[in-house]
């Protein structure tokens, strides 16, 4: 078996309308409606499907919890652009800081979502 890349995962919330709405405004990705009213967060190829806390869809995580995922979102716009964005919004943030991505160095900015989930903004160093 060969793995080629990732689809989508799965996050488990408490407030969908707010989680919608921080990903959207925030960070710029699409709500995306399908299945039986099912949301997911879009961005690129591959998307984020949302669980409300307590009304997971089977099959699900063995222990579904809000606030657990840490997870690290490439972007194409420069850090400063990054923290402006998020200075407009209000967002609290750490960084930018160094670090090492599957691909190599990368520069990140650190924000937490409504369920305090830790969102890394990372962008790989340029030539």
């Amino acid at each position: 078996m060969r793995i080629t890349g990732l689809d989508h995962l799965v996050i488990t919330v408490r407030d969908v309308d707010a989680t919608c709405a921080f990903y959207r405004e925030v960070l710029g990705m699409q709500v995306q409606t399908f299945g039986n009213g099912r949301l997911a967060l879009k961005f690129g190829r591959q998307k984020i499907n949302i669980h409300e806390a307590g009304h997971e869809i089977d099959p699900k995580a063995d222990r579904p919890t809000p606030g657990s995922v840490d997870l690290c979102l490439l972007v194409e716009d420069s850090l400063d652009d990054v923290v402006a964005a998020l200075d407009e919004h209000r967002v609290d943030y750490l960084g930018p800081v160094s670090r090492t991505g599957a691909d190599g160095a990368i520069n990140s900015v650190y924000v937490r979502d409504p369920d305090r989930n830790l969102i890394e903004l990372s962008r790989y160093d340029q030539d």
